[in-house]
């Protein structure tokens, strides 16, 4: 329990439906949307797609989305991969060819097909009650009329603004500018599209003229992209893969989601005494720092499309992280892994629900870098994502850019079980943060006793790209100490990430988390 003497956030408790993500109005829609009669799925999807109103840096039509679902009356889960491939035209050798080395990520070389609409219309056909129709309805007057301004968001556009490029700059300005905390902002281009998905399906998106608007903007500015390839877009299910640590089952997507990287690094983390370090002391930011080098090495090197990745085995291996830990000097920072290519970034939104079933829905959708490509079509303003740019154009790598390919993604949904019932799921929002936050949000619950409300709220630090940064809940002693090992130590500008959970009690109730970093909330009913 918190001290109340110090401000902080409570958990939040209910009974029969609960919903967590990064906005106040996307938590009321879901919860709206169990209270009509919707399961967690209908909740999600409705969620999630207003989402891409409240927070349309972060995330969007044409973006991504994976899914990890525990029906109602079941203990089993199931992984739904809604990420997008390359179009039939792209081209690493092309792109060396013109002197290329990396993807630029605000070209529509960066842009794969949006694979998120698919992947809810799929959702919605094969575990929703209301359909995509109902449960899309709610959300279109929001689209219409528009929402206020939050406070993170309004920080989050004034500092990528400037990406936008053409008609995306009219569309996601207000009076020319990035609008201000409170300035009502709408989407009536992508309102009409809401209405025909509700109306048509999937159809509604990508075989019609929805679809020839994305084609013409990604075509006039040099993308491959044909009506094939929209057509041709389909989620496919699967199977998470699964950790474990200290009495609680790890479960994430699989690749091309790095998923498998936060279980390396846990496992990486199970050959040390955590519990018996400071959680807030530099013994434990230098251990997770240097596991997270490790784990995130392997991620580059293994990590690609699910036909294409290699030595998934050994990333989910014991033995492997044994190897791995005993390469981590206690006093002393190693060098970084060496850069890759393949970009990594801290854009993306997170929604998990809870209905009175207990289906349990983790989901995660994005449009990569804050306002992807920065490139949006003309007629119905679908910004388009950049996750091509998370491909490598070295040759002969396992995640080389190729036709009909899904790149390497940073985003992660996770879960956790304990003895064969699934307690808790949850997410971490912060591109390549992500592992390294399910691997201490995980540590937090299981080494120091935290809930999750303050597993969430407990400060962060990141080794990433080479720079150690450290938020300022950590002290000026710890941030001194850390820089004496070796890592070259920075406060960021923005905080790291931003995370909600809601644990299903074996008793009955639910109690929902909320990362005070962003602007949203749980709530349940």
């Amino acid at each position: 329990m918190r001290d109340f003497h110090i401000p902080g956030r409570s958990p939040v408790f209910a009974i029969d439906g609960m919903c967590a993500t990064s906005h106040p109005l996307a938590a009321k829609v879901a919860v709206d949307t169990l209270a009509r009669g919707g399961n967690a799925v209908d909740a999600a999807i409705a969620g999630a797609v207003l989402l891409g109103l409240c927070e349309p840096q972060m995330t969007g039509l044409g973006g991504d989305c994976f899914a990890l679902l525990k029906p109602g009356g079941s203990e089993d889960v199931v992984a739904l991969n809604g990420s997008g491939r390359a179009p039939a035209g792209a081209s690493a050798a092309t792109l060396r060819d013109e002197g290329l080395d990396v993807i630029p990520f605000r070209s529509a070389h960066s842009v794969t097909l949006p694979g998120a609409v698919d992947a809810f219309c799929a959702l919605s056909e094969s575990y929703g009650t209301l359909g995509i129709g109902d449960t899309l309805g709610p959300v279109i007057p929001y689209f219409e009329r528009g929402v206020p301004v939050a406070s993170r968001v309004a920080f989050d556009w004034a500092t990528s603004f400037d990406v936008l490029q053409g008609g995306a700059r009219e569309t996601f300005a207000v009076d020319g500018s990035a609008p201000a905390a409170g300035t009502r902002f709408a989407l009536p281009g992508q309102a009409e599209v809401l209405r025909r998905v509700a109306a048509q399906g999937r159809d509604g998106f990508y075989t019609c003229e929805v679809a020839e608007d994305m084609i013409a903007a990604l075509r006039a500015a040099g993308g491959t992209h044909a009506a094939e390839d929209f057509a041709g877009v389909n989620c496919d299910w699967g199977t998470p893969v699964c950790g474990h640590y200290k009495g609680v089952d790890l479960l994430e997507h699989p690749p091309n989601g790095q998923g498998a990287t936060a279980i390396l690094m846990a496992n990486i983390l199970s050959n040390f005494d955590v519990a018996g370090m400071d959680p807030f002391g530099a013994e434990r930011a230098h251990l997770e720092a240097e596991a997270a080098k490790l784990a995130y090495d392997a991620r580059n090197r293994f990590l690609a499309d699910p036909d294409h990745t290699t030595r998934l085995d050994a990333m989910l291996s014991l033995d492997v992280a044994g190897q791995l830990a005993g390469l981590i000097d206690p006093l002393r920072a190693m060098p970084s892994a060496a850069a890759v290519t393949e970009a990594v970034h801290r854009d993306t939104i997170y929604i998990t629900v809870v209905d009175r079933d207990r289906m349990a829905v983790s989901l995660i959708y994005s449009i990569f870098h804050a306002f992807g490509s920065g490139l949006a079509s003309d007629r119905f303003g679908i910004l388009m994502h950049n996750r091509g740019a998370g491909f490598t154009l070295s040759e002969g790598h396992p995640n080389e850019l190729a036709p009909g390919k899904r790149p390497m993604h940073t985003i992660i949904p996770g879960m956790l079980r304990e003895d064969g019932r699934v307690t808790m799921p949850f997410g971490v929002m912060g591109g390549a943060y992500q592992p390294a936050g399910h691997a201490r949000f995980v540590s937090n619950l299981r080494d120091f006793g935290m809930d999750a409300q303050t597993a969430i709220d407990a400060p962060r630090a990141f080794s990433d790209m080479g720079v150690m940064k450290v938020e300022r809940g950590y002290s000026d002693a710890v941030r001194a100490e850390l820089a004496e090992m070796g890592h070259d130590v920075h406060v960021p500008d923005e905080p790291i990430g931003g995370a909600q959970a809601i644990r299903i009690d074996a008793s009955g109730y639910l109690e929902g988390a909320s990362d005070p970093r962003k602007d949203g909330c749980a709530l349940g009913y």
